[in-house]
């Protein structure tokens, strides 16, 4: 989920944004909105070797016994948080507090697709993981994309993880209800299919017990603050330990 575009003309200010009265997440947008970004981004290798540089992704880990790398979009990459109350060092913390000797691996990128997640899986698996999480769709929804598009995409990454011998853990999304309930059931039927495809852990949706709600969220009511990242990471907790344990769906 990354930052709204900006309107070119500077003579108009723009429309305040319009509240539904029954709360559903994601918040409705119109389907087919930017279509483009269906496809793979030419700038995608450029924006990840600067997020690699700024973020030390390929810095040098700390001794540990596995890397867990986290494949998202604007959730994972912990926009608008500091970089420390971000879901990727939390969770570290979490599993560091609880015996694990793992070092969580950020490879998210705000406002990433699944199709820009497969694009640049290739320079995600660079870091040779032990363990991933995939938790990206959320924009595809928002953006109303085909659920077929967001269903191929994620299965080429879970193929591309398993050829690799890497275990998944697969973050569920959900789709906008004003897209329809076709639409809804295609999109959020997609993860556990391919859960069990994979065998995958599936968490089935990464912003359980936060989403829409205002004391948990940054005031968009898209992206967690600080204490919904907290509820986040100590819901998903066990799940992970599952995947580290080998487990699958």
């Amino acid at each position: 989920m990354g930052v709204p575009c900006r309107s070119n003309r500077k003579d108009r200010p723009a429309a305040p944004a319009r509240r539904c009265n029954t709360p559903t997440w994601p918040p409705p947008l119109k389907r087919g909105r930017d279509k483009a970004a269906a496809q793979p981004s030419r700038r995608a290798p450029l924006c990840a070797l600067a997020f690699a540089l700024v973020c030390g992704f390929f810095a040098p880990a700390q001794a540990a016994a596995g890397t867990l790398l986290v494949l998202g979009d604007s959730l994972g990459a912990g926009f608008g948080l500091p970089a420390e109350r971000g879901f990727v060092p939390r969770l570290e913390a979490a599993l560091r507090s609880r015996g694990h000797d793992i070092r969580v691996r950020n490879g998210s990128i705000s406002g990433d697709t699944t199709a820009g997640g497969r694009a640049r899986l290739a320079w995600a698996l660079s870091a040779k993981p032990d363990f991933a999480i995939v938790a990206l769709g959320g924009n595809d929804g928002l953006r109303g994309l085909d659920p077929a598009q967001t269903r191929a995409n994620l299965g080429a990454i879970l193929a591309r993880l398993t050829e690799r011998k890497v275990p998944v853990l697969l973050a569920g999304m959900k789709a906008p209800r004003n897209l329809g309930p076709e639409y809804e059931a295609a999109f959020n039927g997609a993860y556990p299919a391919l859960a069990r495809r994979y065998g995958a852990v599936l968490y089935p949706f990464f912003l359980d017990g936060v989403a829409l709600d205002p004391a948990l969220n940054q005031p968009d009511l898209i992206h967690p603050n600080a204490a919904g990242v907290a509820v986040i990471v100590e819901r998903i907790l066990p799940y992970v330990e599952k995947l580290l344990a080998g487990g699958g769906e």
